[in-house]
């Protein structure tokens, strides 16, 4: 179980350090296309520079749709993503894993997974073109909603068992 926490502990500050850096760029892409600021346009493209200097940060098509569905979108909900996941890795972690919270976590991050691409997706096709691709990531994050599940339901049996082994006590 040592392993387990140090491995859950080391994946819980790299996917919430992901968590702040999509959502610092998510910031900042929004801050930079709405005030102009740090931006060029060169054709039909929008170059967002890194702060303070002239290097090539974000490069976007010069268009809303493909701002708000392309990159807004997409980026908030992979901050979003990784902050669940943090949550995740922060249950396999504590001292004691068959908890009410726990099994909340886990029922958040699955349903996210099981839920919100394809909601996403679907709502952005209104307005932007849908690279095959994607679907490739939508089938991936059912499949990891679908196994977090899982693990999900065998942690609330185990709170169950918990619970019926505290009242025998």
């Amino acid at each position: 179980m040592k392993k387990t926490r140090v491995l859950s502990t080391i994946l819980y500050a790299i996917t919430r350090s992901l968590a702040w850096i999509y959502l610092v760029i998510a910031l900042y892409g929004g801050f930079a296309w709405l005030t102009k600021t740090n931006i060029r346009t060169e054709h039909t493209r929008a170059i967002i520079n890194y702060p303070f200097s002239d290097v090539s940060f974000l490069i976007l098509d010069n268009n809303w749709s493909y701002f708000l569905f392309a990159f807004l979108l997409p980026v908030s909900s992979y901050t979003l993503f990784f902050w669940l996941l943090s949550n995740v890795f922060k249950v396999f972690y504590r001292e004691k894993l068959f908890t009410q919270p726990n099994v909340a976590h886990l029922k958040r991050f699955y349903a996210a997974n099981l839920i919100f691409p394809i909601v996403l997706v679907a709502f952005s096709s209104f307005f932007i073109e849908i690279d095959k691709g994607i679907f490739i990531i939508v089938a991936l994050h059912l499949v990891l909603g679908v196994f977090i599940f899982i693990i999900s339901e065998i942690f609330n049996q185990g709170l169950s068992l918990q619970n019926e082994q505290d009242l025998y006590i």
